[in-house]
């Protein structure tokens, strides 16, 4: 496919990949994708989900091997990237969206897991001490014990570690894949503070990211990738976000829900909890700075729920997939009972469900036989959604369900949610983004210090009254 380029800068290549395809089994993931960037460039990737940018990236990090392409590092022409060491000797450092830690481990180990025998690695300890608690003193704004188990950090210090043990290599090549999806707000900032200070430094970046605020905050230029394409290359503010989001998907708006609203009728008490109650056909939000208290909340609803309830949790690598079983068995494990004749399993059954999420959900897939870690992280998590609601359950409870999902996906999920509304079910979703309570919610409980602070209705939600009440304003139009 053509694509739609600018003039590259005329400064030293840092990364160049051209005509790079990549099969698993009959879904073909990259289809002769290519890009380039500059030392001292910032490069923004974006996409629906199953578009490719994640396989581009594991070949990058010497995850897979492309099928057909080359690559260029530096001023290097690379046949593969047969390993993640090769990607790392070669100066290219990798952070991904799923939080990859060892948890028993301290924060110090995990800093520099990976780096033995690596040039560039200080060799005492008391050095990489000292360099790993300047990365993350940066990163962080703060001091953390260098000797905790990770086991005891939130998601966004986790991540914080994750992102510090790419900084400390000193990389030529910085790649993020979805990384911001786990850090608070604060921490994100300052990311981005060190990526301009390492961009101006000279090192090359490829920042992938669902969120358009992010993505005009940090590229220099974004190269818009679907079906396993690059589609077009512009540079920053040269496109308006409605053209990019065309680019992507196809379509000019996100969603188009608020008449939906309007026609659903709220009924009886579904889930009760202390001072908490959802209705059936409500949508209700739970929302907060991370580490707040509506993680727990949340569990503790699912807890309650019980067989009513069915639950989609945050860490879908953790919780959720088995990664080395199939889409349609990952898929049927919470129905299987209902799939069992006389003893045996039946497939036939599960398979026709599957069938009717794939249309409904817009899951990109191969074969239901396929492996689950052949699908985008988008897509698994389509599948996990798909799981639960499967059970038919009366409330459905997720966890911060679109983070990392892009824009299409993202519509896709919000209109099966307003759809299950409109039928009756009762959800209550965690979610970090605001626009998203915004646009979806009945209303929207912000949890502070721990605790539920504030209950903004719908026809107070705004951006200023939701971020306000995470740092202790208390909005106009609220119940206390």
């Amino acid at each position: 496919m053509a694509q739609e380029t600018t003039a590259v800068p005329a400064a030293p290549t840092a990364l160049r990949v051209t005509d790079a395809s990549k099969s698993f089994g009959a879904t073909r993931a990259l289809r002769g994708a290519s890009i380039e960037l500059t030392a001292g460039e910032a490069l923004c990737i974006v996409g629906e989900n199953g578009s490719g940018k994640s396989t581009l990236v594991k070949l990058l990090a010497g995850v897979h091997r492309p099928d057909a392409g080359s690559l260029q590092v530096g001023d290097r022409t690379v046949v593969a990237l047969s390993s993640p060491r090769e990607s790392i000797d070669h100066g290219i450092a990798t952070v991904f969206q799923e939080v990859l830690v060892v948890e028993a481990r301290s924060v110090l180990e995990n800093v520099w897991l990976g780096t033995e025998g690596l040039v560039r690695a200080p060799r005492s300890k008391a050095a990489k001490r000292e360099k790993a608690e300047a990365v993350l003193d940066r990163l962080l704004g703060r001091s953390l014990d260098l000797d905790v188990p990770v086991e005891r950090l939130s998601l966004s210090d986790r991540q914080a570690c994750g992102i510090a043990r790419a900084l400390v290599r000193d990389p030529r090549v910085l790649i993020l894949d979805e990384a911001t999806s786990a850090l608070d707000v604060a921490t994100r900032d300052r990311l981005f503070e060190v990526l301009r200070e390492r961009a101006a430094d000279g090192v090359a970046v490829i920042f992938i990211s669902h969120r358009m605020d992010e993505v005009e905050e940090i590229g220099d230029r974004i190269t818009v990738m679907r079906s396993g394409e690059t589609v077009a290359t512009l540079r920053r503010g040269e496109t308006p976000v409605a053209q990019l989001v065309r680019l992507m998907t196809g379509a000019e708006e996100l969603t188009d829900h608020a008449g939906e609203r309007a026609d659903r009728k709220i009924g009886d008490v579904v889930l009760h909890v202390g001072d908490f109650a959802v209705r059936a056909g409500e949508l209700v939000g739970l929302a907060g700075l991370e580490g707040h208290g509506q993680d727990g909340f949340l569990r503790a609803l699912a807890a309650a729920a019980g067989d009513g309830g069915a639950y989609v949790p945050r860490e879908r690598r953790a919780e959720s997939l088995f990664e080395s079983k199939s889409i349609l068995e990952n898929f049927a494990l919470p129905t299987l009972a209902r799939d069992t004749a006389a003893g045996v399993l039946q497939p036939k059954r599960s398979r026709a469900r599957l069938a009717a999420f794939v249309e409904s959900l817009g899951i990109k897939l191969g074969r239901p036989e396929d492996l689950i870690t052949t699908l985008s992280g988008g897509n698994q998590q389509k599948v996990v959604v798909a799981r639960w609601l499967a059970t038919e359950p009366a409330v459905l409870l997720l966890n911060d369900p679109t983070r990392g999902v892009d824009l299409g996906a993202k519509r896709d999920l919000y209109r099966v949610l307003v759809d299950l509304a409109a039928s009756g079910m009762a959800i209550v979703m965690l979610s970090t983004e605001v626009d998203e309570h915004i646009e979806l919610m009945d209303r929207v409980v912000v949890f502070r210090e721990g605790g539920p602070f504030c209950e903004i209705p719908r026809d107070g939600l705004s951006r200023q009254a939701l971020v306000g009440a995470f740092f202790g304003q208390r909005p106009e139009v609220t119940h206390a």
